[in-house]
């Protein structure tokens, strides 16, 4: 895993651009600090910092090509980087045994088209000296991060946002939009950021520019929703030959490979299928906490001691807010309300501790139902046929219980309040995104100049229209999973260079996952059928029983605790958008245990961080 920054400006000489060059680098060496390149023609300069995963000794970057003309900056794994090899040796010249010179001789080859047969994670960048062209590309999923500034004259892209700054001609100011989008979901969509004229490349795009022409954005995939029309038992065992085939394929490094370990069904799965499938105990990793119903780490042992992993678990006892401010600042770029990022964080930094590559459980969820929010689509159907007083007096009632400062699992009258919350969008027709972190009249309270404010959502395959179900499993993995999932990943793990891989998202997992019926992803309100039905002799009744946490922190008692105080001093010092006098009620409701709004205060708390660090950066 890797990291790089690219720029072209017309005028500027090689001092200049190696001054530029080397401060972006600083802020991407976590993601690659075995190794540094430069290549420097001006009016260009192409940087990169290199994490060794396969062949360690050779693969440096950027790497050019035999005449010299193509120069590639590339971040990323390609897992069937071998039987590309093969196919491509009639055609090229090898002189290195990794995946990066792969990518370089097929793009120059194949073109664009070279991107359908790659398997894995990726972004790069591909520079034409000759025609001043750059060609830049990110994976299916948006798993690697890849952010870009131009005009007619200039052109520049990184790893991270941080870095794409110190290349950038001028400073950057807050896109409104997209603080609008912040706040309605809890991250920012596909395509923008918090600045504005500063983008990041679309999953599953490729992008041209070259000066003095407009730029060129293309999809060259999209997940395609189409019909399996053959038997569930065969689906069942195609299902398990290609994912045991997309473990294996992850597990290919000159380094020791390493799996996090949160005891829930996804990450045990993949770790099973390491022991079970493929004869290896691998070392696991995992996060506990002291408040019992956030805590998984009795799982996560289950799982250890039935295939006999070498098991590592540390505890998150208290959060450091100096280690939140660099997470968000620094690596993240941007206002980023996921407060699981702390916890990934701290699994990361023990894994690395240990080995320099980890499979991870992501994506399991979005391709197989597994989030609470589908069991509330369920549950819709019968709710709506209720009669309207009936659904009133329902309503009245959940609101008017005090919900529990406990994990959302163990309490019945927060699932009642998330259903009634999916209930409210799907009644005034709003598109479906998730989480709906403020409602829309919650959102005009917060901040009335933001009301007309915010970009469109993508749109989705036309298929998806037909069925509201996998409109909401299609919308979470082309938004929810990239913006939010990730990039929580790529960050927190890049930020103790500790690559992450993601067995669930391999293509044709992905692929087959949406060819299925969806009444063969849930059989009532209990999700995950597919893998239930073929790992089931896998995994322990007590890891399939069991309730779904997701990765969770305490958020809420720490605006009990003092954070509360720190909000409002935050607040009153700083000239936003949102209004102090509703945070004031929000903390006040938080406080009196009416409502748990531990995670608006929080993305509130972030907001705020940041820009207080703008403030006293300008």
């Amino acid at each position: 895993m890797c990291g790089f920054i690219f720029q072209y400006q017309e005028g500027k000489k090689s001092p200049e651009l190696f001054r530029s060059a080397k401060k972006a680098l600083r802020h991407i060496k976590h993601r690659g600090p075995d190794d540094e390149g430069i290549l420097c023609n001006p009016p260009c300069i192409i940087g990169h910092q290199r994490l060794s995963i396969i062949d360690i000794e050779k693969s440096q970057q950027p790497i050019c090509d035999f005449s010299n003309r193509y120069v590639l900056a590339y971040n990323g794994e390609i897992y069937n980087y071998k039987k590309l090899r093969n196919s491509l040796k009639k055609k090229w010249n090898f002189k290195t045994l990794g995946d990066t010179e792969v990518v370089l001789a097929g793009l120059i080859i194949y073109g664009k088209t070279f991107l359908e047969q790659m398997e894995g994670m990726w972004a790069f960048i591909l520079w034409d000296k000759q025609e001043k062209k750059a060609f830049l590309a990110r994976d299916r999923m948006g798993k690697k991060p890849l952010y870009f500034q131009y005009n007619n004259k200039f052109f520049a892209c990184a790893s991270s946002l941080k870095a794409l700054s110190k290349l950038s001609p001028s400073s950057w100011s807050e896109d409104m939009n997209s603080t609008a989008d912040f706040f309605r979901y809890g991250y920012y969509l596909p395509g923008t950021t918090a600045y504005k004229d500063v983008y990041e490349i679309l999953p599953g795009n490729f992008l041209i520019w070259s000066p003095q022409t407009d730029i060129q954005q293309v999809r060259y995939w999209s997940i395609p929703i189409g019909k399996f029309t053959q038997s569930k038992e065969s689906a069942c065992a195609l299902l398990k030959e290609t994912l045991v085939r997309s473990v294996k394929r992850r597990l290919i490094a000159d380094v020791e490979v390493g799996a996090f370990l949160s005891g829930g069904i996804d990450s045990s799965l993949i770790v099973a299928i390491i022991a079970k499938e493929l004869g290896i105990r691998p070392k696991t990793f995992t996060i506990g906490f002291k408040e019992p119903s956030f805590d998984e780490t009795k799982y996560a042992k289950i799982i250890s001691n039935l295939y006999g992993t070498d098991h590592f678990e540390r505890r998150f006892e208290v959060w450091n807010q100096e280690q939140l401010l660099s997470l968000i600042l620094e690596h993240m770029g941007q206002p980023f309300s996921d407060s699981s990022l702390l916890p990934t964080a701290m699994v990361s930094e023990l894994a690395s501790e240990k080995v320099k590559v980890v499979l991870s459980g992501d994506g399991g969820d979005e391709l197989f139902s597994g989030y609470q929010r589908y069991q509330a689509r369920v549950l819709l159907q019968w709710y709506t046929r209720l009669p309207e007083f009936f659904r009133k007096n329902i309503n009245s009632l959940i609101r008017f219980f005090p919900e529990p400062f406990s994990h959302h699992s163990h309490s019945l009258i927060k699932k009642a309040n998330l259903f009634l919350d999916i209930a409210h969008q799907h009644q005034t027709k709003s598109s479906y995104i998730a989480p709906l972190l403020y409602s829309q009249e919650d959102f005009f309270k917060l901040a009335p100049e933001l009301k007309e404010k915010g970009h469109t959502p993508p749109a989705l395959p036309i298929e998806t229209e037909k069925d509201s179900f996998f409109e909401m499993m299609t919308t979470d993995a082309l938004i929810y999973l990239p913006q939010d999932i990730l990039s929580k990943v790529d960050r927190a793990s890049m930020a103790y260079s500790l690559e992450t891989r993601v067995p669930f998202l391999d293509s044709k997992v992905i692929e087959l996952a949406f060819s299925l019926p969806s009444n063969w992803h849930r059989r009532g309100i209990r999700g995950k059928r597919m893998l239930r039905d073929t790992f089931h002799d896998f995994l322990p009744k007590s890891i399939w029983n069991r309730r779904k946490k997701g990765f969770n922190v305490p958020i809420h008692q720490w605006f009990k605790n003092g954070l509360g105080s720190q909000l409002i001093e935050l607040s009153n010092s700083i000239k936003t958008p949102i209004k102090a006098s509703y945070i004031r009620q929000m903390l006040q409701d938080h406080f009196n245990g009416q409502r748990d709004f531990g995670h608006k205060l929080w993305s509130i708390f972030i907001y705020l961080q940041w820009q207080d660090h703008r403030k006293a950066n300008v």
